[in-house]
């Protein structure tokens, strides 16, 4: 595709940033008949929306956010409907287990804050959790049980997508790093110096995941966004060793196994790296960790041989919880972004914030990015 523009093109929307939120805003708003552009640093879905582990769960972290995964793990089962194709989306059960007092202790506290959300978990005993999953280790105490989990393929979800935005009209720009943003006569423009591309539009969407601290700089707001650098594993292929998708209270294990074999195994151990570098290097010390962690919950992968591991960038606000809302102090600005397990909430995150954009009543309340705010930049925005 060729980038290079000598003006700025006008559009309703500028969009910057194509992963799942960034897409799925742009999406229903150019399906609501705005002109939308979307513009992004890599291809749409090749940063965190591609390189995740696809897990689509009820078990996060954050309660608060559990009525938002709800609504997207649906949206997820039915890509075919709103997307245009799917994604392999596959529902399984999902278990966090307790092997120790003390992660049984967390369980107990985290199912009881996740069923006050609305999620439908069950505290199973040991035999109740191994009639799920006969592969579990006979060390296992305690488990958290929830029907509505599953997994999608990650490296799928920018082809759909893709193929969805350009049905609706979407002028689509990958490979484009936005260099500076300026407000003209009520309108912004963004330009990027790597492309000699201008676009001009009258709202203004930031969904740029780990870039959004640099991105709302250029705005003159100061949000700090803390990288987080996670390290993936992949088995090659072997016999079926586990039918639904496991945790573990202590949030340190996250795996499931595809059709074809594999087993994904994942958990938040960190890498090196950082949103300028991308994922450096793994740390060896943590891969043993996870794998070991990995075998003392099914023993049988102790056979696995790893086929490949990479890093993911994931983006954390200061108080972990997503920004998603209007931006303070500007006219036609939003940002989305920073949502833990924000594969699985994505698509609801982005529906969520086109509709507020459109003048809709929307039936969850935004995440207001105005509590982040911090000292302002010292450079003000052009006007």
């Amino acid at each position: 595709m060729n980038n290079t523009h000598s003006i700025a093109h006008r559009f309703d929307v500028c969009v910057v940033g194509g992963g799942v939120m960034g897409c799925t805003t742009a999406l229903f708003l150019a399906r609501a008949g705005m002109r939308v552009v979307l513009v992004e640093r890599d291809g749409l879905c090749r940063g965190a929306s591609g390189v995740n582990a696809g897990t689509l769960t009820l078990h996060m972290t954050r309660a608060a956010l559990v009525p938002y995964a709800i609504k997207a793990w649906e949206m997820w089962m039915q890509t075919d409907a709103w997307l245009g194709q799917g994604v392999l989306a596959t529902a399984a059960p999902g278990l966090s287990l307790a092997y120790t007092d003390g992660e049984r202790d967390i369980l107990k506290a985290r199912a009881a804050a996740r069923r006050e959300y609305g999620a439908q978990i069950d505290l199973l005993s040991p035999a109740q959790a191994r009639a799920i999953e006969p592969g579990l280790s006979d060390q296992v105490l305690e488990a958290a049980y929830c029907a509505t989990d599953g997994f999608a393929s990650a490296y799928l979800t920018g082809r759909a997508y893709h193929a969805a935005l350009t049905e609706a009209g979407v002028r689509i720009v990958e490979q484009t790093p936005v260099s500076r943003i300026e407000r003209i006569e009520g309108r912004y423009r963004v330009y990027s110096s790597a492309t000699d591309s201008q676009f001009e539009a009258t709202r203004l969407v930031m969904a740029g995941g780990v870039w959004l601290e640099p991105l709302l700089e250029m705005l003159g707001l100061h949000i700090p966004v803390k990288t987080l650098v996670n390290q993936l594993i992949v088995t090659e292929r072997m016999p079926t060793v586990m039918r639904s998708v496991l945790s573990i209270a202590s949030g340190l294990l996250s795996m499931k196994q595809f059709a074809n074999g594999s087993v994904l195994i994942g958990g938040g151990w960190q890498g090196i790296g950082d949103r300028q570098r991308g994922g450096v290097e793994t740390i060896p010390k943590n891969l043993i960790g996870n794998l070991r962690l990995a075998q003392h919950v099914i023993p049988e992968l102790a056979n696995a041989r790893v086929a490949r591991i990479w890093l993911g960038l994931e983006s954390e606000t200061a108080d972990a919880m997503p920004m998603l809302g209007a931006l303070p102090g500007l006219n036609n600005a939003y940002v989305i972004g920073c949502v833990h397990s924000g594969y699985t909430s994505g698509p609801y995150m982005g529906k969520l914030l086109a509709r507020h954009m459109l003048g809709e009543t929307t039936e969850l309340p935004l995440f207001d990015p105005a509590r982040l705010l911090q000292t302002p930049a010292a450079t003000a925005p052009n006007t």
